[in-house]
């Protein structure tokens, strides 16, 4: 499993070892000679519970190292670096925007490093690129010494989809202190996203080496074995990473997609339910209800994968979560749109707006999620076959990104819609030249270039990418749409 923070799209800390941690109780201007960034604290108690918290998330045993953040912070209200750790641990989104909220008012009673921590991750938060990587590079400057400095800078740099800059800073990162485990975890990930798997299997061995009694190594290396359509050994080193820690999470999400991958979702749906039956919060039951629902849009089953979202709304109306609603809203929409269902497609997507609109979170937040639905609606034009609206919502999303000074992920997000509505009006060409400048980590890309190098007629180069997002083997929900589609696109070329 990756940090979770990068699921956000954000940089966070991804935790370092005990030992080497330094603290200050009190003044937030103190460093001492380790060269670490300090811990801001006025209680001992609070700071020794902080650091075996931390020890838990370290091994991404986020759920368990949350609990210690919250007794840290009921003995220190104060403690901003608890609640920076408790937004990075949240299992819900409301859970990380207040999180967030508590440790941005507080920054300024922490030391500098804290502060430009939680200011970073604010920034990310807000869509702020040029912000967030101004403030990391502070923060490396002042503490060149310090593993977590480092892999936030490593951090910053896979969410930008930059992964060789991200090995230089995790190298850096793993050089600083030998003994911190969770460098060799996002090296693995990253060799993996270059297309290198001997590396990316060397660095989650040596992560293996590193903690080989704690699930996280062996789920990681499950994920690069899936990827290598090596699902049966995937589906092993799950069942041992669960062997350690039967609430490991993320592993019965692993089992679930390598039973897909072979064709068995009833076995998929069985993982899940295990998740169902170990779930210790409402995030993690939203979790199998989300993959569940997945699984049923493998299999053309619309109906049952709105109910299971059905069932994730429920439980984020019972947490008051506006945020976790309007993400619902889109995912049923997408599947409505998959489904063929465009004018029901373009409700949800409208709906996303107004129930993010109520939600307690940054204007940017909002704004996202109005470039978000104007990106949707565009895609709803285009499954209408409307070129000419299609276009025009295109170009109010571009008008937005631009308004915005928005991050590469929209801009690259524009570059795909671009293609899309080249290759609905036939023009191979201009789509393909769009496509390259969108995202190669969204299987949906890889398809839309297989179709469009199809158009163009160049059948071997259309095989070869097709065959990449056919067989992509990915935790990537956009890999449900398409999957089954490349796979019978590849049969024919």
């Amino acid at each position: 499993m990756q940090n979770v923070g990068l699921r956000r799209g954000v940089g966070v800390s991804p935790l370092v070892a005990l030992a080497l941690c330094t603290a200050v109780l009190g003044g937030p201007d103190v460093n001492d000679a380790s060269g670490k960034i300090p811990i801001t604290t006025k209680s001992e108690e609070a700071r020794q519970l902080y650091l075996k918290g931390r020890d838990l998330a370290d091994k991404l045993r986020f759920t368990d190292g949350r609990r210690l953040y919250e007794e840290a912070v009921a003995k220190d209200p104060d403690f901003a670096r608890a609640h920076f750790d408790l937004a990075n641990t949240a299992p819900t989104n409301k859970a990380f925007f207040d999180a967030l909220k508590k440790a941005v008012a507080l920054a300024p009673k922490a030391s500098e490093g804290e502060r430009l921590m939680i200011l970073g991750l604010e920034a990310g938060v807000k869509g702020d690129v040029a912000g967030q990587k101004t403030l990391y590079n502070k923060l490396v400057q002042a503490f060149p010494k310090d593993e977590r400095a480092l892999m936030l800078m490593g951090n910053f740099h896979f969410g930008q989809q930059d992964f060789a800059a991200a090995v230089v800073e995790y190298n850096k990162a793993a050089g600083a202190n030998s003994a911190f485990s969770q460098p060799y975890n996002q090296l693995g990930y990253s060799y993996r996203f270059l297309g290198k798997f001997a590396e990316a299997e060397r660095a989650f061995k040596k992560y293996i080496e590193l903690i080989p009694a704690d699930p996280n190594p062996y789920d990681s290396y499950a994920e690069l074995l899936m990827k290598m359509g090596r699902f049966d050994e995937s589906i092993e080193s799950y069942k041992k990473a669960l062997s350690f820690d039967r609430n490991f999470i993320a592993s019965y999400i692993g089992i679930g997609n390598d039973s897909l991958f072979i064709g068995n979702g009833p076995a998929a749906r069985k993982a899940y339910a295990d998740l169902t039956a170990v779930a210790r919060n409402n995030g993690e039951r939203r979790q199998a209800m989300f993959w569940s629902a997945l699984s049923y849009v493998h299999e053309g089953a619309t109906d049952k994968a709105l109910a299971e979202i059905d069932k994730m709304s429920a439980l984020a109306k019972a947490d008051g979560d506006m945020t976790a609603l309007s993400g619902d809203a889109n995912l049923a929409g997408n599947i409505l749109l998959e489904a063929r269902e465009a004018d029901k497609a373009l409700v949800k997507f409208r709906e996303t707006v107004d129930l993010i609109g109520k939600a307690d979170v940054p204007a940017e937040v909002k704004e996202a999620a109005l470039r978000t639905s104007l990106y949707e609606e565009a895609r709803v034009a285009l499954a209408k076959h409307d070129v000419p609206g299609a276009r025009m919502k295109a170009a109010e999303y571009d008008k937005a990104v631009i308004a915005a000074k928005s991050t590469s992920f929209d801009v690259r997000r524009g570059r795909e819609l671009a293609g899309r509505i080249a290759l609905e009006a036939k023009d191979h060409a201009a789509a393909l030249s769009a496509l390259a400048e969108a995202s190669q980590q969204d299987p949906r890309v890889l398809y839309l270039t297989a179709l469009a190098l199809q158009g163009k007629g160049d059948l071997a180069k259309a095989k070869e990418v097709c065959a990449r997002a056919a067989n992509f083997n990915e935790l990537n929900p956009n890999y449900t749409y398409v999957r089954g589609k490349a796979k019978a696109l590849l049969t024919k070329l």
